[in-house]
């Protein structure tokens, strides 16, 4: 016999759990089932634990550009503190029950194991069966994409999961993928004073962001003692016991390493949730939804599984959303012109809505600037560690900017303001005469304006 509630949420990421303790807090019968931990990635292999190494590692190579502190940044540091941050003060079993206990709290019901839909407004987990009078959501996230290159899957390679996890640094690691994950991960790494050697299949490094960005990520990747192979792709992967060997396209000499991280990209398996029973194509890359997220009548979808990025915040935008349609309430479509990311190397590679090249393929009339943050009084300050630079695109025809890159230190933060000019379309006439607080990194954006062409 089928279990009744008003709604399903299945998969209780970021996105998920906001979805799920919202509805419950306005007095919906809400069942959220998650066959992991509660949270999802991001708490616990991605975004939090991540920026955690990050920070570890920034300190080592800012200790490396103080004189006085130079000499202490050259000792070998100990990879074991940064591992018992992450793994030990906060466990993940603590951290799951607190998210499960608030789920609770809020009038939610958690069901462990993983679900399927079974039909329309239908989920199965395990033996249960759950009904849900409005409808489901998806929010179910995404896993590492494992490229078939013979050789690799019986292997004891690393996903990003397996390298956060890491209680233990290896002397030597190879990353396949130059992607905003494969770079972050390289660097930690390689500040630790582990042997890393990034291959990337594309032309350049962060591949879908400005040429300029992919050409910085690679000169800091060197300056700490990265290899990067670009343009060049693995064909064989084999383990010997003790590491990998890696033969690429066209050498005949291996790469040889204790550790291999595949940061290939991450997929969505539509046919394993079942989404052919609710009408739905089990072999698209993505579940399309409409502008209030809603994939079918009854059925809304969140998060990385639509496609629109793998980013928490864009979960979390749309599980707002999604709340919005499913309580009734009136609210805008989803935009993502304007749409943020950030690679949290050292230096920030930030960057919000086109690129250069999307903007010019959309037929656009575009004029682009592009100012070194060293330029500016703020980075001349900063010194060493300095490298970054700001990217404007505006579409001339209508006076707005389209896009931007925000790189250098405090890329990320430096990339608000460009995110609100080019999310409420501000005119660049009327962003060339803001004031620009002195001295600042974002003084940068004001030469940029200036440098329109």
């Amino acid at each position: 016999m089928s279990e009744q509630a008003d709604v399903v949420v299945l998969g209780l990421g970021p996105g998920g759990e906001y979805v799920a303790g919202t509805l419950a807090e306005a007095g919906l019968d809400v069942v959220g089932i998650e066959a992991e931990l509660v949270g999802g990635e991001c708490p616990y292999w991605g975004c939090v634990p991540s920026k955690m190494m990050i920070r570890a590692g920034n300190l080592l190579a800012e200790a490396g550009r103080v004189p006085s502190l130079a000499g202490a940044a050259e000792v070998t540091p100990d990879w074991g503190p940064v591992a018992g941050r992450i793994r030990g003060e906060a466990t993940d079993d603590w951290n799951d029950r607190v998210a499960a206990d608030r789920l609770a709290a809020k009038g939610g019901r958690l069901v462990r194991g993983t679900g399927r839909l079974t039909g329309p407004r239908q989920v199965t987990v395990g033996d249960r069966t759950f009904e849900a009078r409005r409808g489901v959501v998806l929010a179910t996230g995404t896993r590492p994409r494992i490229p078939p290159v013979p050789g690799l899957a019986p292997t004891p390679y690393w996903t990003n999961r397996d390298a956060i996890a890491a209680k233990e640094l290896p002397a030597s690691m190879i990353v396949l993928g130059g992607g905003a994950i494969g770079v972050e991960l390289a660097q930690v790494f390689a500040r630790f004073r582990c042997a890393v050697t990034v291959v990337e299949g594309q032309e350049r490094l962060l591949s879908q962001e400005e040429p300029e960005a992919g050409e910085l990520a690679e000169e800091v990747l060197r300056a700490d003692g990265v290899a990067v192979l670009t343009s060049v792709r693995a064909r064989q992967v084999g383990h010997d016991g003790t590491g990998f060997i890696v033969h690429l396209e066209g050498e005949e000499k291996p790469l040889r390493a204790e550790r291999l991280l595949v940061a290939t990209g991450r997929r969505a398996d539509l046919a394993e949730l079942g989404v052919d029973a609710a009408g739905l194509d089990p072999s698209a890359r993505a579940v399309r939804t409409d502008g209030q997220m809603r994939a079918e009548e009854g059925l809304w979808a969140i998060g990385d599984v639509t496609g629109h990025g793998n980013f928490t915040h864009v979960s979390m935008y749309q599980a707002e959303i999604a709340v919005r349609d499913i309580l009734g309430r009136p609210g805008l479509d989803a935009d993502y012109r304007a749409l943020p990311r950030v690679t949290f190397t050292d230096p920030e590679i930030a960057a919000v809505g086109l690129t250069e090249r999307q903007a010019r393929d959309q037929r656009l009339r575009v004029r682009t600037s592009v100012v070194p943050i060293a330029s500016s009084t703020r980075g001349w300050i900063h010194g060493r560690g300095n490298e970054g630079f700001i990217k404007l695109v505006e579409d001339a025809d209508r006076g707005v900017l389209i896009g931007a890159t925000s790189a250098g230190p405090a890329g990320g933060e430096v990339l608000y303001g460009l995110n609100v000019a080019v999310h409420a379309e501000v005119p660049v006439e009327r962003l060339r005469h803001m004031i620009y607080t002195y001295p600042t990194f974002h003084r940068t954006v004001e030469a940029a304006l200036g440098a329109l062409r």
